[in-house]
């Protein structure tokens, strides 16, 4: 397919198949970071009533910066991942130390904030300042090896980050990419553009009986009150308790205090 097509058709399907979220009625850099972040591992769907429960509490990055910690694990409970949190607080943080509160719209600037990677810096380029860089995510990947990797079977992401190059539209570029977005979550529904070619792309891991969800329960009772930790233990009473409490505490994520487990 030539680009001129491909860009037809991508517009075509971004009308077609747009799907409303808050970050997208109003894309300012704040509500894009924060999506960007609860969106990391996680389906729009269990993002949207998070995200807005999130704003509610903290509108701003200077609120979200002055909060504790342990406020903002208990908001984020339930989406899993819960370093992503700690590094979106400390994110906000580092804007108002260093950047006056203002998210930085640098590449260079953005990545040496926590918790964001070069292709989670091109989106917050690309949704929160309209600017026409590239990156790549399952959904972009799913479009492009539809279009022009189907006959290859291993396909990197530098390939990939070629393409999308020469073909982002210049002009309008954050609604290119939500076009692309809503026609790789179709095309992922239907069992198209297959992730197995790529290099790079990891399927999460089931839940169920993983160290992760064993942090989310630590979690998830610690931001009702602190525990003794022999208290924790049996009223959770798994053996995946221990190694995902090292975790946690090695993480920052939970703390002791007069021997009391507690959220940061």
């Amino acid at each position: 397919m030539n680009h001129q097509a491909f860009q037809e058709l991508i517009w075509e399907k971004g009308r077609e198949l747009y799907r409303p979220m808050p970050w997208r009625e109003d894309p300012r850099p704040y509500y894009v970071l924060v999506s960007e972040l609860m969106l990391q591992q996680t389906q729009v769907e269990r993002v949207i009533p998070k995200f807005l429960a999130f704003i509610k509490a903290f509108p701003t990055v200077e609120s979200l910066a002055s909060a504790r910690l342990a406020d903002v694990l208990t908001l984020w409970s339930g989406l899993g991942y819960n370093r992503r949190a700690k590094f979106l607080h400390a994110a906000a943080q580092r804007i108002v130390e260093y950047h006056q509160g203002i998210i930085p719209q640098t590449r260079e600037e953005l990545e040496a904030l926590p918790g964001i990677g070069k292709n989670t810096a091109g989106a917050l380029l690309a949704y929160g300042f309209n600017q026409p860089v590239a990156f790549v995510e399952t959904n972009i990947r799913t479009v492009y090896f539809e279009h022009f990797f189907a006959k290859q079977e291993s396909v990197t992401d530098a390939e990939i980050l070629a393409l999308v190059i020469e073909t982002v539209d210049q002009e309008h570029p954050r609604e290119w990419y939500w076009a692309l977005m809503d026609y790789g979550s179709f095309l992922k529904r239907s069992g198209a553009g297959a992730l197995s070619k790529s290099k790079h792309y990891k399927k999460q891991s089931p839940l169920k009986g993983s160290l992760r969800e064993m942090r989310g329960l630590i979690l998830r009772t610690l931001t009702k009150r602190a525990y003794l930790r022999d208290e924790l233990e049996h009223e959770i009473g798994d053996e995946r308790f221990e190694r995902a409490l090292s975790d946690l505490q090695t993480e920052g994520l939970v703390q002791v205090t007069d021997g009391r487990l507690h959220l940061p």
